[in-house]
Parts: structure tokens; C-alpha cells; sequence
């Protein structure tokens, strides 16, 4: 736990955390555990979600926080793809217990540069509409990508991880424009909810390991997960 935090603080945070998942406390650091308490009080005060763009070394930083939802990840990665964003790094925290917030850092660039303050507002204006029901996504997507193509060279697995405790399916997939969203809105059409992900791009190939709670925020068991992941993979591969 951080030092030097005044005891009031750290029960503060010590209770926040109980709503993760049991390995938050352990594997996540202090200073991300204070930076998603202070993105909670936010929250709190204001009732918007946070929507944030950062310049990080010689890319970008999208900080974002709110009640986690299954189409949050569908609305947020089709707005970069509209954006024709190239992202290289996703952090993503959820809670497991209410109030179900979930904390998302993504890195991104454009051409390989940070994004200019210009686009950095265009695109957390376009998150903020899409959450409202004010942007259509799959509308703007439709005239840069064809959405009915499949992914190509898809791979799922699901299975319980034994360090988190919690239900996981694995992607894997060639890398190709769009594939984010369309892994993000297979996970919605499925009514699913991300609590954590890892990701990996390499050699061509993106793995994304997602750390899921199922409909109505319940836990998954072996023989639905075979049907989810099979059922994804079809979805994704168009067919």
C-alpha cells in the first residue's frame, strides 16, 4: 500500500478496493490504486463520465472512467478506429462489486505521433456523444471499414484463470483496421462485461485476454464459456 498516506486516505482506498477483483490489491500498483480512487471521486461529484486525453513520451494517454457497462468498450474503440488511431498499450480495471466502475488507460497515436489538442477533443466530444446515443459508431465506421468482413486467422479459448479467479477468453487474431472494435462489439452482442485485459501485438498477430463477468454481472461457467467463446469467434470470422 502507498506510504505516506494519511490513515483516513488509505482506509479510504483499503474499502474502494474490495469492490475488484481479488488480485487488484496485489498485482496493481499504489499509484494506479490512487489514481482510480481519485477518478471514483470525480465520478462522484460530477455524474459524467471522465474522458481525457494526455501527451505521454511521443504518444497519447486516454484516460477514462464510469459505470461500467457492456457497450462501452463497442462505442469507445469504434470511435479511434473512426479516428484511424493506432493503439499500443490498453490498461483496463473493473470492479466486480457495485458501484461497477471501470477504469480504462489507453495509448494511442495517429501516424505514429501524438495526437494534435485538436483531434484529442474531436475524439473525447465523439465518446461522450456515442455514450449519450448521440453518435452513431457503426454509421461513422461503415463508409472507412466493411463491418460484415470477417477477421481473419481467429482464435478463442475460454477458461477460468486460477491467479485471478475469474472467467477469461482468450482472442487472437491477424492484425487488420477495425479489429478492435470488432472484438469489442462481439463481446457486446454476447452481453458481456470486461473487468481486465491484457493485450499483445506481435509479429502480425494482436492476443487480448479478457477478464469477463457474464449477463447481469454473473460469473460464467465452463460449459456456457465454450459456447461464448465459439460463439465469438464465429461472429468475428462473418460467419
Amino acid at each position: 500500500m502507498a506510504a505516506g498516506l494519511k490513515p483516513s486516505t488509505l482506509g479510504l482506498l483499503k474499502r474502494f478496493n474490495q469492490a475488484f477483483p481479488q488480485f487488484y490489491e496485489q498485482f496493481v500498483s499504489s499509484e494506479i490504486q490512487l489514481q482510480n480512487l481519485r477518478l471514483a471521486y470525480r465520478l462522484y461529484k460530477t455524474k459524467l463520465a471522465v474522458i481525457e486525453i494526455q501527451p505521454e513520451s511521443n504518444k497519447s494517454a486516454l484516460h477514462f472512467a464510469y459505470r461500467n457497462q457492456s457497450f462501452l468498450l463497442s462505442d469507445i474503440f469504434g470511435v479511434l478506429a473512426a479516428y484511424g488511431l493506432t493503439i499500443h498499450s490498453l490498461s483496463l480495471y473493473g470492479q466486480i462489486k457495485p458501484p461497477m466502475l471501470v477504469f480504462i488507460k489507453l495509448v494511442v497515436s495517429r501516424g505514429n505521433k501524438a495526437l494534435t489538442e485538436k483531434t484529442s477533443e474531436n475524439v473525447c466530444r465523439a465518446i461522450r456523444e456515442a455514450l449519450a446515443g448521440r453518435f452513431e459508431v457503426e454509421e461513422m465506421l461503415a463508409v472507412e471499414f466493411n463491418l460484415d468482413a470477417g477477421l481473419e486467422q481467429v482464435e478463442t479459448e475460454f477458461y477460468v484463470d486460477p491467479v485471478f479467479h475469474l472467467p477469461a477468453l482468450l482472442i487472437e487474431a491477424d492484425n487488420q483496421p477495425g479489429l478492435f472494435y470488432k472484438v469489442m462489439y462481439a463481446i457486446w452482442q454476447e452481453d458481456l462485461l470486461v473487468v481486465n485485459a491484457n493485450l499483445l501485438v506481435w509479429r502480425g498477430r494482436t492476443r487480448l485476454i479478457l477478464y469477463l463477468l457474464g449477463p447481469n454481472e454473473s460469473l460464467i461457467p465452463e460449459y456456457l464459456g465454450q459456447k461464448i467463446a465459439e460463439s465469438v469467434r464465429q461472429r468475428l470470422l462473418g460467419e
